[in-house]
C-alpha cells in the first residue's frame, strides 16, 4: 500500500505541471511563429503543430483546472492515469472492507457495507456520466455509464469467472474436484473445480437480479414510445426493492448456513450410526416383514451398553459415536450425542431402553428408504441403502461447505482501535479518489471517443472495466489458485455478488440518474448483453457444483460474443 501511496503522489505531480504547463498554441491559421503582430493583435506562439485551433478551443478542463486535450494520444494517456487512479481507490476501498471485517466480522458489515464498498468506484463513474453539463451533454456522455455497467459485468462472470477455473483446477473424481489434486493437467473433462451449494444460490440470485432491466425495457419490447419515464420509475423501485432484499438475505445467510450445516452433520452422524450397527451386526436389521428385527437390535444394544443396566446413558452414546471416527466431518462430538439422545429418549430422561432404541432404529431406516427413489426394491436387506444413504448425507455436508477447522481460519485482531483507525482512513481515501477523478476520466474517454471516431460504449465496456474490477479480478484469482472446494466457493460467491451489485445497486444509480434527468432509455443491445450473459451463466452455476474445464471456454466465449452482438444490432440493424 506504501507502493501506491508514492505511486499516487507522482501522478497527482506529473497532473499539476499538466496543468501548470497546458500546450501553447495560437489562435492563427498559420504554423509559423508570429512576429507579434496579427491584424492588430498580439499573436500567441504555437509551439505544437500537432493542435489545431479549433482542437485548442474545444477542449475543456474538468472542474476548471484538470489536463485536458483532443488528440488521441492524449486522452488515451489520460485515461491510463485516471483508470490507474479508479484501481487505486478500488485497492483501498477493498483493503479497508476486509479490514472492518476482521473487526466486525460478517452479518451487517459482509451483508450490506462490504458489496457496496466493492461497487462504490462503478456507482461513481456512471453517476458522474449522466451529470455533467446540459441534457443534451449528459445523454452523450451515459452511453460511457452504461458502457462501464455492461463490460464490467460481462467481464466478471465471463473472462474472471473462466480463468478462475484455470487456475484453481482439481481432479474430478466421482464428480467432484479433490481439493489440492491436479496430476491430469489440461483435461477438459478430468479436471475442474467444486463449489458448495450457497455459490448455487449466489448463482441463482444472480439471473434474478436482471429482471430491473427487463422492466425497464418492456416498452420497447412492446415497440412502444409512450410510457418509458415510467418504466423507468418502476424499475428503479424494483431495483431499490432487489437490492434491499439482497442486502438481508446477506445478512441472515450465514445464520441459515450454521443451521442447514448443523442439520447436515447431524443426518450424517445418523447415516454413520447405522452403517456402523449394519457392520457390527450378526443378522439383518429388519426381518421379513420389513419390522425391526428385535434379536438383532438386542445384541447390538448390549454391546453399547458397556455397564450392563439395560440403559444406554450420554457418555455410552458418546463412546459409540468416537469409536465410529467421523474425520470426515468437523463434529462437535457432545453435540451430536445430545442429538441423538434426543432422537431415541422420548421419555426425557436422559437415558435410553431397549424399546427407544428400537423405535429409534427404525424411524432412521425408514429416513433412510425415503431417501432413495429405488429404496422400496431394497427389502429387508439394508445393507445398499444405508450405504446410499451414507454417502448421500456425505455429499449434502460438502455441499453445504464446512468452514470449521480450516487452517485459515480468522483469527481475533490484536489491535482493533488500530485495525479500525487504518480501516476507515482507506475507505475515506478510496471514496475520495473515486469521487475526485471519475469525472475527469468520463471527460477523457468521451474526448478520445470523439478523437478516434470510436463510439464511446466501447471505451468504456472494454477499458474501464480493467481500471475499476482489477483489485477485484487479482483477488479472486489469487484466490481460486489455492485449489480448495473452499477457496472456489467463496470466489464463485464473490463473482456473483459483485456481478448482482452491478445489476442493482448500480442500476439503480443509472435509473435514477436517467429518471431525474429526464434522459432517454434507449440501449436495448446493451440490455440485451447483459441478459443473456447473466441468464446463461447463472442458469449454468445454479444447475451444477462442479465445472470442468471446459466450461471455462463457454464463459471466454461470451466476451467476444457480446462486443460482436451490440456492433450487430447498434450498426447493422440500427437498434440505438
Amino acid at each position: 500500500m506504501a507502493s501506491n501511496s508514492l505511486l499516487l503522489i507522482a501522478i497527482s505531480t506529473l497532473l499539476f505541471f499538466s496543468v501548470a504547463a497546458p500546450v501553447i498554441t495560437t489562435t492563427s491559421s498559420s504554423d509559423l511563429v508570429s512576429d507579434g503582430v496579427q491584424n492588430g493583435y498580439g499573436g500567441i506562439l504555437r509551439l505544437n503543430p500537432f493542435v489545431s485551433a479549433e482542437e485548442s478551443e474545444a477542449c475543456e478542463q474538468t472542474y476548471g483546472f484538470m489536463p485536458c486535450t483532443n488528440t488521441a494520444l492524449g486522452n488515451l494517456f489520460l485515461i491510463l492515469v485516471y483508470g490507474y487512479l479508479m484501481f487505486l481507490a478500488a485497492t483501498y476501498l477493498s483493503a479497508g472492507s476486509e479490514l472492518l471485517l476482521e473487526i466486525l466480522g460478517p452479518g451487517l458489515v459482509g451483508g450490506l457495507l462490504l458489496p457496496m464498498l466493492g461497487a462504490l468506484p462503478d456507482a461513481m463513474l456512471i453517476l458522474v456520466s449522466g451529470l455533467s453539463g446540459s441534457v443534451e451533454v449528459a445523454q452523450e456522455q451515459v452511453y460511457v455509464g452504461m458502457g462501464l455497467l455492461a463490460g464490467s459485468t460481462v467481464m466478471l462472470i465471463t473472462v474472471i469467472w473462466g480463468a478462475c477455473i484455470n487456475v484453481g483446477k482439481c481432479d474430478i473424481v466421482s464428480s467432484v474436484a479433490v481439493d489440492n489434486q491436479d496430476t491430469k493437467g489440461f483435461n477438459l473433462v478430468g479436471s475442474g473445480v467444486s463449489t458448495d451449494i450457497w455459490t448455487r444460490y449466489s448463482a441463482m440470485i444472480m439471473a434474478v437480479s436482471v429482471l430491473p432491466f427487463i422492466v425497464v425495457q418492456f416498452p420497447q419490447i412492446l415497440h412502444s414510445d409512450s410510457g418509458r419515464h415510467l418504466a423507468v420509475l418502476i424499475g428503479l423501485i424494483v431495483s431499490v426493492s432487489l437490492l434491499i432484499a439482497y442486502c438481508v438475505y446477506q445478512v441472515i445467510q450465514p445464520k441459515l448456513q450454521r443451521r442447514r450445516l448443523a442439520f447436515a452433520k447431524h443426518k450424517h452422524v445418523r447415516s454413520r450410526i447405522l452403517k456402523y450397527l449394519k457392520m457390527r451386526a450378526l443378522g439383518r436389521l429388519l426381518d421379513d416383514h420389513g419390522k425391526p428385527n428385535h434379536d438383532v437390535l438386542a445384541k447390538l444394544f448390549t454391546s453399547i451398553d458397556s455397564d450392563g443396566d439395560a440403559r444406554l446413558s450420554h457418555s455410552e452414546l458418546r463412546a459409540l459415536v468416537v469409536g465410529m471416527r467421523l474425520y470426515e466431518i468437523n463434529l462437535n462430538e457432545d453435540d451430536a450425542v445430545n442429538k441423538v439422545m434426543k432422537d431415541f429418549d422420548t421419555s426425557e430422561n436422559n437415558e435410553i431402553d431397549f424399546e427407544e432404541f428400537v423405535a429409534g432404529i427404525a424411524n432412521w431406516l425408514e429416513e433412510a428408504k425415503g431417501s432413495k427413489i429405488n429404496a422400496h426394491i431394497a427389502g429387508p436387506d439394508t445393507l445398499k441403502y444405508i450405504h446410499d444413504y451414507y454417502e448421500e448425507t456425505k455429499k449434502e455436508h460438502d455441499l453445504l461447505g464446512d468452514d470449521a477447522g480450516e487452517e485459515d481460519e480468522e483469527e481475533g485482531v490484536d489491535d482493533p482501535r488500530g485495525t479500525t483507525i487504518k480501516a476507515v482512513l482507506f475507505l475515506l481515501i478510496g471514496t475520495f479518489i473515486a469521487a475526485a477523478f471519475a469525472d475527469p476520466l468520463v471527460d477523457a474517454v468521451g474526448n478520445f471517443s470523439a478523437a478516434t471516431s470510436i463510439p464511446s460504449f466501447f471505451i468504456s465496456f472494454i477499458a474501464l472495466p480493467v481500471a475499476t474490477n482489477s483489485s477485484e479480478a487479482v483477488s479472486a484469482i489469487i484466490f481460486a489458485s489455492r485449489k480448495k472446494q473452499r477457496s472456489a466457493s467463496l470466489t464463485f460467491s464473490e463473482l456473483y455478488g459483485a456481478v448482482t451489485m452491478n445489476n442493482i445497486l448500480c442500476l439503480s444509480v443509472f435509473l435514477a440518474l436517467v429518471y431525474a434527468r429526464g434522459l432517454t432509455w434507449d440501449f436495448s443491445s446493451e440490455v440485451l448483453v447483459i441478459l443473456i450473459v447473466c441468464i446463461v451463466m447463472g442458469v449454468f452455476g445454479s444447475l451444477r457444483t462442479t465445472f470442468p474445464l471446459w466450461t471455462s471456454f463457454i464463459a471466454f466465449a461470451l466476451y467476444p460474443f457480446s462486443l460482436i452482438l451490440v456492433y450487430v444490432l447498434d450498426y447493422v440493424f440500427g437498434w440505438s
